[in-house]
């Protein structure tokens, strides 16, 4: 990983980045996952209302699930099934489409680039992995490096303690209504993609100025954006 440099006496600009959907293709893979994880402990939930948990940290997304007063005793089987099942999937993970290179773009216009994902680190090493950017991230934090995940802001801080910004020098860009309310509560400005399966007025709705069809697009688009220049560059 490598920290892109800001002009003197300026603290630049960080963008932050979920990982789910936003830059890998994995949505679908994670509902079937916990899909059949919750079948396997008797469990059956429409994958409809799994999907748009997903992007949830394991913690909230099973209380949007099974309900804030379930017996918690299964839950650490439950998270367990769901990443032994989701581990299959490894070998197979891509990026989304121009993924790769919108991270490339954003740390040559000189934003330090810090991934904030829901997902424990050793998933979250796996993805970025198969991103292969490693030359354009300055950070990552992921579920394990907080006691609370999304839609709670503690990601959002965390990434922006990493990246050594102040929320209004950030932008974070996510796939799901879940990182639109953890960036508001955070302070920072929000861009959301379609390609998690939310639609356009919902990632609207949960605080994500602008919306587009996919991270390729952001890129086609990013000198039209407010990425296209980090705070206090020229």
């Amino acid at each position: 990983m490598t920290t892109t440099g800001t002009p003197d006496g300026d603290d630049g600009g960080a963008v932050l980045f979920d990982v789910d959907g936003t830059l890998m293709d994995t949505v679908y893979l994670h509902t079937v996952a916990w899909s059949e994880a919750l079948r396997q402990q008797g469990f059956r939930v429409p994958m409809a209302r799994i999907h748009r948990c997903i992007g949830m940290g394991s913690d909230h997304l099973l209380d949007a699930l099974l309900s804030e007063e379930r017996d918690r005793d299964g839950d650490e089987a439950l998270s367990a099934a769901h990443d032994t099942l989701y581990a299959q999937h490894w070998s197979r993970l891509a990026p989304l489409p121009g993924a790769s290179d919108l991270l490339r773009a954003c740390a040559t216009r000189g934003w330090r680039v810090v991934l904030a994902s829901s997902a424990k680190k050793k998933e979250a090493e796996v993805m970025m992995r198969a991103l292969d950017a490693d030359d354009a991230i300055t950070a990552v934090t992921t579920a394990s490096d907080v006691s609370s995940s999304k839609p709670a802001p503690d990601l959002v801080q965390q990434a922006l303690d990493k990246a050594g910004v102040p929320a209004e020098r950030a932008v974070f860009v996510g796939d799901a209504a879940w990182d639109g309310k953890a960036a508001r509560k955070a302070g920072v400005r929000c861009l959301g993609v379609l390609t998690g399966g939310w639609s356009r007025e919902e990632l609207h709705e949960a605080g994500m100025e602008v919306v587009y069809d996919s991270p390729s697009e952001l890129l086609g688009r990013l000198d039209d954006s407010f990425l296209a220049v980090p705070p206090g560059w020229a």
